[in-house]
């Protein structure tokens, strides 16, 4: 009888172990963005900067409420043509000819930390936005779960600065997937 509850024991505290692990997330569980500029002058560089500010605080009321991936994916194809016009309208201010073309697709990404949580490289879901020939340096970051921010080459220094409307989304979200 004792080894009976003994092993019961230890299967209950096994079990409790396993599943207070937090589990890793795999590929399909976000929606990344990838902004690739036309090429690596610093006009070209900086008007990406531009349109990534604009794509985001374009975007953001329409993610803010969602609660999966599938929802954030029909969000922004939903958005595909008016996310060209935002690009387009910030590329025409600052003077480009070229325009963008913005497009739902899989995508190859490399190795990328996003502060504690590290996404490794492989083949993710992603709203790619070509700006002109695309064939410049990129900017990238994560849809869903929502953690765009800005990053150290366009703020001059090495830190992660959340924007606090996306910080909120971001803790609701965590909050809502702990077990």
């Amino acid at each position: 009888m004792k080894k009976i509850v003994f092993g019961v024991i230890a299967l209950v505290v096994l079990l409790t172990i396993i599943t207070a692990v937090p589990q890793k997330k795999t590929n399909s569980e976000f929606l990344r963005i990838h902004i690739r500029a036309d090429s690596n002058s610093q006009s070209d560089q900086n008007v990406k900067y531009q349109v990534k500010s604009a794509v985001v605080d374009y975007l953001t009321p329409y993610l803010a409420n969602v609660r999966s991936k599938s929802q954030a994916m029909q969000a922004v194809k939903s958005q595909i043509e008016h996310i060209e016009e935002v690009c387009d309208g910030v590329l025409k201010a600052n003077g480009f000819a070229y325009t963008s073309k913005a497009k739902l697709c899989e995508e190859q990404f490399p190795d990328r930390s996003y502060g504690d949580l590290t996404l490794e490289q492989g083949v993710y879901d992603a709203l790619i936005i070509e700006l002109g020939s695309g064939k410049g340096d990129n900017w990238w970051c994560v849809v869903y779960p929502p953690l765009c921010f800005v990053g150290g080459e366009s703020n001059g220094t090495n830190q992660i600065v959340y924007k606090s409307k996306l910080l909120q989304i971001i803790e609701e979200w965590k909050a809502s997937h702990v077990k």
